[in-house]
């Protein structure tokens, strides 16, 4: 039940600047503390503290009532920036949109994006009228492509000179990390996603001097997938969508790829057992997908996904989820690959 208020009263502090006050000049009181973060009342800083306090994030001096981080200064400054992102994400596109969660599985639609912004569709459309949505999305993903990449690229083969197409590849991050991975002679990465986006991703392949290795293709999934390629990679994608929408983005990578051509997916999962302890995709993303971001899909079980593969005429070669002991623990999803080769 005190889920939410906790959770704002610890986003809250981090917004008024009181983490980096504190950070920069420990021991200030309350009301040194208002009067650092501006017209904010003393009083209203000590009630926001108490939780702090209580949990060991921040520390009082009972005899001069100054504050100074406690658990807090023992974060390092790249953790806590990727903590932050996603409570931005979960603050921005989450709580308020949560509120219509049963409306919008009622409905398939995010209710909650209409409510509030009057806009029609998913929260990846509305990223591109609301700069709000586009920061705290854009950020987050950005790091999460950033931090699991190395570990995908570690776990996947692409054979030298293949050519790569990456599914709804956005503006060319996901291509570029692969031609840095993966660079061989006559290596071509492909961004395939939605044309508007083109000019984005191409300014982004310049900008990395990858424009001779690197190109992009408008188009959308459900209409048809560019064909003549030896890899396809899907990443952070199959879980937008139910099991229809899946098996018809599969079906059409399967046509895409040559015979003998092989798909490469990263996704996160939820363990085969669901009570599993420590797993936290199934906390988050059910809500998150079905009220915040599609109106439909989530994440599956890993056993789920091999047999799609299968149906959609993939044979699967290899699965691997990542560890858990490996993954930070502030950061939710729990990232599975999956390797299939189309079958004749």
């Amino acid at each position: 039940m005190v889920g939410p208020s906790r959770f704002m009263t610890l986003v809250s502090v981090f917004e008024l600047g009181i983490v980096d006050r504190l950070r920069a000049t420990p021991g200030l009181t309350a009301a040194q503390l208002a009067e650092a973060v501006g017209a904010a009342r003393p009083d209203a800083v000590e009630q926001l503290l108490f939780l702090l306090v209580k949990e060991g994030f921040i520390a009082q001096d009972e005899t001069t009532g100054g504050y100074r981080l406690d658990a807090l200064a023992d974060v390092a400054e790249s953790d806590l920036k990727r903590a932050l992102s996603y409570m931005n994400l979960i603050k921005v596109t989450a709580l308020r949109q949560l509120f219509y969660l049963t409306q919008s599985v009622r409905t398939g639609t995010v209710v909650g994006l209409k409510e509030l912004y009057g806009a029609e569709g998913t929260l990846y459309d509305a990223v591109d009228d609301h700069q709000d949505l586009n920061d705290s999305w854009l950020t987050l993903m950005n790091t999460v492509t950033a931090n699991i990449d190395p570990w995908f690229f570690a776990n996947v083969d692409i054979p030298p000179g293949s050519q790569v197409l990456d599914v709804a590849g956005n503006t060319g991050l996901g291509a570029i990390h692969t031609y840095r991975h993966k660079a061989s002679p006559g290596l071509r990465v492909t961004t395939f996603d939605l044309a508007h986006k083109e000019t984005e991703a191409l300014a982004n392949f310049k900008a990395e001097g990858l424009q001779e290795h690197l190109s992009f293709i408008g188009g959308n999934v459900f209409d048809e997938i560019p064909r003549g390629f030896d890899v396809a990679l899907i990443k952070h994608f199959l879980d937008m969508f139910d099991k229809a929408d899946v098996l018809t983005i599969l079906k059409g990578v399967h046509t895409s790829l040559n015979t003998g051509g092989t798909v490469h997916i990263l996704v996160p999962v939820y363990p085969e057992d669901i009570k599993e302890a420590g797993n936290y995709n199934v906390d988050f993303f059910p809500a998150f997908f079905l009220g915040a971001a599609m109106g439909q899909g989530g994440p599956q079980k890993l056993s789920t996904y091999q047999s799609w593969l299968e149906e959609a005429g993939f044979e699967v070669t290899a699965a691997l989820t990542k560890d858990s002991s490996e993954i930070p623990a502030d950061v939710i999803p729990v990232q599975a690959i999956l390797s299939a080769t189309k079958i004749a």
